[in-house]
């Protein structure tokens, strides 16, 4: 430890060991620079989707559980679900119901992916137009049939193929627990323009819209509304209960 003291106050060294420290605090501010402007893109492209769902006119989207109970874990960093005293981002958010429920789709669009793999378990993922919305954790299993991908989960009645159009309000599958869970639930994610959003964000508009439509049409003799076939409740911070799943 001496004697790399003393070669580093010897000038001629000095003078190299002074380069590889600048080179060093050149390139992570290279990096910083390179690394920083993803980051706002990111942010901004999250800010765009929220304003968009806040903006957007919900009132033939379905709330996505029956027999709906809780909603268990927001969407943002908690600890690990599983154990450990870590902590994850969670993207999406979780919604409690008896086990066996019935799932319905959010809006109307195309399936892309069916799968019973990894922590998600069996899933569904639908494409509407900007918007990605995935449904995990639930019954049943994938299977190839006619070279086709479907999901199928016999004992729902359920059986639904990749490339399938799907309306908004129909039922995709049951509340189980596949994957990576420790009770019945389902984890519901969002994505626009392939940046994830707070599925909170629009449930909030979603309830705001379609409870004054309601409304609206109890005043009125002709009404031109139907209310959907699942009610719900508005995911504010009263109603998440952390119960690590």
């Amino acid at each position: 430890m001496k004697r790399a003291f003393e070669l580093l106050l010897q000038p001629q060294r000095k003078a190299v060991y002074v380069k590889i420290i600048l080179f060093f605090i050149g390139l992570g501010i290279t990096s910083s620079l390179t690394v920083l402007p993803k980051l706002n893109l990111v942010e901004a492209g999250e800010i765009r989707a929220n304003q968009i769902a806040l903006n957007s006119n919900w009132q033939a989207a379905s709330f996505p559980v029956e027999n709906f109970q809780a909603y268990t874990s927001a969407y943002g960093y908690r600890r690990s679900a599983t154990g450990g005293g870590g902590w994850e981002f969670h993207r999406g958010l979780d919604m409690a119901a008896p086990m066996g429920s019935y799932i319905r789709n959010w809006w109307g669009g195309t399936v892309t992916k069916v799968g019973d793999r990894g922590a998600c378990g069996t899933n569904i993922t639908i494409q509407s137009g900007e918007w990605e919305h995935v449904y995990c954790h639930m019954q049943g299993q994938v299977e190839i049939i006619g070279g086709i991908r479907y999901l199928v989960d016999r004992s729902g009645g359920i059986q639904i193929a990749v490339g399938q159009q799907i309306p908004a309000g129909v039922r995709i599958g049951r509340i189980g627990m596949t994957g990576r869970t420790t009770g019945p639930h389902l984890h519901w994610g969002l994505k626009y323009s392939n940046n994830y959003i707070d599925p909170a964000v629009v449930l909030r508009e979603m309830y705001s819209q379609q409870g004054a439509a309601t409304a609206s049409a109890t005043t009125s003799p002709s009404p031109s509304w139907n209310p959907q076939p699942s009610s719900f409740a508005s995911p504010s911070s009263q109603y998440i209960r952390n119960w690590g799943y």
